[in-house]
């Protein structure tokens, strides 16, 4: 044995009770520091200042999701998880454990899992492809329901990998599940505003009869929400959007093509306010100015004399080019009456 490691191997005996007729020898500064340490962290402990973690390298298959979870696990794939597949494969391991709930008198799973969808999946498919050493790193708490949500929440709430809409679904539902359909309450448990929360719930409340107009309703945010919402009253507006939404949905299937989001929004914005194809153009000083439904600038009238009429496109007005079509049919149905 080396000097040194005697020396505190020597440190470490000095602590050993020898008996009252034993002269104990002093303690160096090192063994003291040593056994201080160990018993300061027994009281943090003790006294609850410090929370031992429970790590675990278990078997996925014997986990399975808590109905809560936040996330849809149906859509995780090997695409939306292809950066922590990479990253487990480069580390040998996954990093950072999942959050979950010891469960007892399950048939066939011994841990449900509240945070760690993607680390999930991304085991389970690295353990069916040629990686099947490969465990799954879980933290075991003890917690409840609403607490568990929360937890949920937090961990996930900066992570670009969840959609919003994702997020606006585990939100309307959490609301009636623990909040009694108090938003408020929920907002102060959660430490957001109550307008940042209703933009998130009035995402998740868009019925299907107008998402189906959407490739892909995931890739809503809850800025496309705001622009939704406001075809939802009053009921004939409603009714027009809820047609546009079925054809776009069976043009969608016809052709194969999936128009942007933006697109889409636009589309059923027209329809629930058609522009109006009647009554004289708005007026803007000398000129005239020509708007769609909503007031949005879509061609102006310089003048019109026996030598023609000199119209400006005001196409950056934010009116579509349809709307820009049919404001010129108009102005020609005026200047230049059918012979």
């Amino acid at each position: 044995m080396s000097r040194k490691n005697s020396g505190f191997a020597a440190d470490l005996a000095a602590g050993i009770d020898l008996g009252e007729d034993a002269a104990a020898p002093r303690r160096s500064s090192i063994a003291s520091n040593v056994l201080t340490g160990r018993s300061n962290r027994l009281a943090d402990l003790a006294s609850g200042a410090i929370v031992s973690r429970t790590h675990e390298l278990v078997d996925p298959a014997r986990c399975r999701m808590w109905a809560g979870h936040n996330r849809d696990y149906a859509l995780l794939n090997e695409e939306r998880c292809a950066d922590l597949i990479e990253s487990i494969k480069a580390q040998g391991r996954q990093e950072i454990p999942a959050i979950v709930r010891r469960l007892s008198g399950e048939d066939g799973y011994d841990f449900e899992v509240i945070c760690g969808a993607r680390r999930h999946w991304s085991i389970s498919w690295l353990r069916t492809h040629n990686y099947p050493d490969f465990k799954f790193l879980v933290d075991v708490r003890e917690i409840g329901d609403e607490e568990a949500f929360r937890l949920a929440d937090i961990e996930n709430r900066a992570r670009d990998d969840l959609t919003d809409l994702e997020r606006a679904k585990d939100y309307l539902r959490a609301l009636t599940a623990y909040y009694e359909g108090r938003q408020k309450t929920m907002a102060e448990r959660l430490k957001v505003s109550e307008s940042w929360l209703t933009r998130y719930l009035d995402l998740a409340r868009l019925p299907e009869e107008l998402t189906r107009a959407f490739a892909n309703p995931q890739e809503l945010g809850i800025r496309n929400a705001i622009a939704l919402k406001a075809l939802m009253k009053p009921e004939d507006r409603k009714e027009r959007a809820f047609r546009e939404a079925a054809r776009l949905a069976a043009e969608r299937e016809r052709t194969n093509h999936s128009p942007s989001v933006l697109e889409v929004i636009k589309a059923l914005s027209l329809a629930a306010d058609p522009p109006k194809k009647s009554g004289p153009p708005k007026k803007s000083g000398k000129a005239e100015t020509v708007a769609n439904a909503v007031g949005q600038p879509v061609l102006r009238i310089e003048g019109a004399d026996r030598k023609g009429v000199r119209i400006t496109l005001l196409n950056k007005g934010g009116a579509t080019r349809q709307e820009a079509e049919e404001a010129i049919r108009a102005v020609l149905d005026q200047h230049w009456p059918v012979s």
